[in-house]
């Protein structure tokens, strides 16, 4: 016998389970009847038959007082879970579009905003807060340090930024690994650790050794931190025409 179990599994309701298990069992039947079958209150059952209706795993036929519910095919449940992912993933790029347009009226006060992440999934997740930059990444980084933290993730990471058409500029040492990096960048120089990345309003600290990511959020800390970047850039420049 079917466990209800495994339709819950797939989004069904226990009470939907219970149900539409009886239903098909049954054919079909009237709300009474599936009621009883199903172990539950009639009013309850007309209330899940009404759902399952609307989602049309089944079927009403008759009028009162002769109406009688159809159990649909079970291969229904496969075509309803494929309509729901595609609505699910339309809302996913609607969500990803209106999250950007609501950032931008969101009052978070003249404090700034440090949040902190752990792990490699931390990690990860400061690197994917990149993604949102509005303009050129200004950044000091090693990539030997990045690849060994998160080995596998910056090859996708570097074609999806390209994609998005974010520039970076970097001061970074000169190692095997930036033939990679330097595919989608515009300029590298020398050696920094931990990693930090200048965006929008945002500095990103990566420290890959201590698995610690940190964002911090504020337009003056930013502004600083990029006038720091820019002299930097200056003495990079000048340091690498002597050598």
């Amino acid at each position: 016998m079917i466990k209800k179990e495994l339709l819950v599994e797939v989004g069904f309701s226990d009470k939907e389970a219970k149900v539409y298990l009886a239903l098909l069992e049954m054919g079909r039947g009237t709300a009474s009847q599936i009621a009883r079958s199903a172990g539950i209150q009639r009013t309850t059952a007309y209330n899940i038959l009404d759902i399952l209706v609307s989602k049309k795993l089944v079927q009403l036929s008759g009028k009162e007082p002769k109406e009688e519910y159809i159990a649909e095919s079970p291969d229904k449940i496969l075509t309803l879970l494929k309509e729901q992912s595609s609505a699910l993933q339309e809302k996913i790029k609607k969500a990803s579009k209106l999250s950007l347009q609501l950032k931008s009226i969101q009052k978070v006060g003249d404090r700034a905003q440090v949040k902190f992440y752990e792990g490699k999934e931390g990690l990860k997740e400061v690197y994917e807060d990149t993604l949102t930059s509005t303009e050129e990444i200004r950044a000091y980084a090693t990539l030997d340090d990045m690849y060994q933290a998160l080995p596998g993730y910056f090859p996708d990471y570097f074609k999806r930024r390209a994609k998005k058409k974010i520039a970076i500029k970097a001061i970074i040492p000169a190692t095997p690994e930036v033939a990679e990096r330097m595919k989608y960048n515009q300029a590298e120089k020398f050696r920094f650790s931990p990693e930090i990345n200048i965006y929008d309003n945002k500095v990103m600290i990566a420290s890959w050794r201590e698995k610690l990511g940190i964002i911090i959020e504020s337009a003056e800390i930013a502004d600083a931190m990029k006038k720091i970047y820019e002299l930097a850039w200056l003495g990079a420049e000048s340091l690498e025409k002597k050598i």
